[in-house]
């Protein structure tokens, strides 16, 4: 853990703002979450420090990748007294598949609204009819979380996009999955550096898109702070009505000093302004 991470863990307050909908145009961004992959390290050696700290900075929502040691029960109650909500979670296929149970009952507990497929291994995008695979999987889960009040979803990373059979994997998924039961939450860092437009995939799927991952890009493609790097979010969040985004969660997967991160970024996203498009 970082020195200065200490530091703004310690003089983090317990003030938290109210939670609100999502407002577009020019008020901009009302509600902003982060995924707490970016401050892991932070997240295991003090859950409901770390949480206290980013409510602290501003966010309203996080996304889960685990809880740390912390069961279910205990992950909400640290939510309920830091004033954050965690309306999504990051699952592998496993926890959506053997673990199913177990996933749904704890996602319960916690609050989520949305499971959303994290990753899938290189033996599973060999080929279109792998990828469609996934899909029916996810299909398989959607329509019993449905019944749950849950929505199940998936994370994309850059292998989707790479040319397939004259398609790509990402292709296969959206038109496999069930298009009244299986969201996306597009990662604009992962689709922007394998050349994928957001705003050509926000038009020919509306609404498919409740959440993005809001990771910026830099010169060399390598992942810095959100607003340092080339990726116009204004740009693609004028769409957002449009793509059906109602969670923005900051990212970073390896941020050098991850609460700095955290609130470098969660201040650029606040002060973005844009004109939503009709």
């Amino acid at each position: 853990m970082q020195r200065r991470d200490f530091l703004a863990l310690s003089g983090a307050a317990m003030a938290v703002t109210g939670l609100s909908l999502p407002r577009f145009g020019a008020a901009g961004i009302s509600r902003i979450g982060i995924q707490l992959y970016s401050v892991r390290d932070l997240f295991a050696a003090d859950p409901e420090r770390t949480l206290a700290a980013l409510a602290a900075i501003g966010y309203q929502e996080v996304e889960t990748a685990g809880y740390a040691k912390a069961t279910p029960a205990q992950m909400k109650a640290m939510l309920g007294r830091t004033g954050l909500v965690a309306p999504s979670a990051h699952v592998d296929l496993e926890a959506l598949t053997t673990h199913w149970a177990a996933t749904l009952d704890a996602a319960h507990t916690v609050g989520h609204q949305y499971l959303m497929l994290a990753w899938i291994g290189p033996e599973q995008r060999t080929s279109l009819a792998s990828y469609r695979k996934v899909a029916e999987a996810l299909n398989r889960a959607a329509a019993e979380a449905k019944k749950a009040g849950i929505q199940i979803g998936y994370h994309n990373h850059d292998f989707e996009f790479a040319p397939l059979e004259g398609r790509t994997g990402y292709d296969a998924l959206l038109e496999a999955a069930d298009h009244s039961l299986v969201k996306f939450e597009l990662d604009l860092y992962w689709a922007t550096k394998a050349g994928a437009d957001p705003l050509k995939l926000f038009a020919a799927w509306p609404g498919r898109f409740p959440a993005v991952h809001v990771k910026d890009m830099g010169p060399n493609q390598s992942m810095v702070d959100v607003g340092d790097g080339t990726i116009d979010f204004a740009r693609i969040f004028t769409h957002a009505r449009q793509a059906g985004i109602r969670h923005y969660f900051v990212e970073h997967d390896e941020p050098k000093e991850a609460m700095m991160f955290a609130k470098k970024s969660h201040d650029h996203l606040a002060k973005l302004r844009f004109e939503e498009a009709q």
